[in-house]
């Protein structure tokens, strides 16, 4: 079940936390994982060793997701050395957090290039194979912030909720060639971006999750493996939230 046999997936931002658990996930189920990343080659080299060392099939791809251009070349190589992009998981993104009076304008720019623009030139590269080939998975990284908000992370918010109406217009127009699209949205996750929280806050953070406890990357990569699988063929334009209760 949700085996990915023959599929070629392309996570960006995947050598490392939840993008990495993505990566390792899809190999695990039979994909060739593209193994997306900006500058640390080093941490993208070992998450391909580790794919391998497990038996699976996988490669790395530099290029920037906030760069358009860099996008459409590195995407449109891939799809040439593999034939085709059955799979791409838009995990890549960063968080800028100020409060609202002392948010830069660069700062904002900065955000809305990678987390959004750079979902949808992803997105748009990758569908053109999957168009002609009538068979393709999107999932987009949002956040349990772009559903709740939160205080000093107005700019994030905004870049996280914008995805789930970017993946519901895919959903919609690619619908006729048996193309998906849907997000995922991950609660309060044990990744390198929340280790440097300082413990009061992660304790009144798990005050509000029902479940009790700190979810982990691989909880996310396995919804971002089932989205991406055959059996969810019948899922599209929908949010699936990994949060342990946090919202619902």
């Amino acid at each position: 079940m949700f085996r990915l046999d023959g599929r070629i997936a392309v996570v960006t931002g995947g050598s490392r936390g939840i993008g990495r658990a993505c990566c390792e996930a899809l190999a695990t189920q039979g994909a060739t994982v593209v193994v997306n990343y900006v500058r640390d080659e080093g941490a993208a080299r070992a998450a391909v060793d580790a794919i391998e060392k497990a038996g699976g099939r996988a490669e790395m791809a530099a290029f920037d997701v906030g760069n358009t251009s860099a996008v459409d070349a590195a995407i449109d190589s891939i799809a040439k050395r593999h034939g085709k992009i059955d799979v791409l998981v838009a995990n890549a993104g960063i968080a800028i957090d100020g409060l609202l009076l002392r948010l830069k304008d660069d700062d904002l720019e900065k955000l809305w290039r990678v987390n959004v623009l750079g979902a949808i030139a992803c997105a748009r590269a990758a569908s053109r194979t999957m168009m002609r080939n009538r068979w393709g998975r999107i999932v987009l990284m949002s956040s349990v912030v772009g559903d709740t908000g939160n205080v000093g992370q107005t700019a994030y918010a905004a870049t996280k909720s914008a995805l789930v109406g970017v993946a519901r217009s895919i959903a919609r127009e690619y619908a006729g060639r048996n193309v998906t699209a849907n997000v995922v949205a991950p609660g309060y996750i044990d990744t390198d971006m929340t280790t440097g929280m300082n413990p009061e806050h992660k304790e009144q953070l798990l005050k509000i999750v029902p479940l009790g406890k700190i979810g982990k990357a691989g909880d996310v990569a396995a919804a971002c493996a089932y989205l991406a699988s055959e059996e969810a063929g019948y899922v599209t334009g929908q949010v699936l939230r990994v949060n342990g209760g946090m919202y619902m």
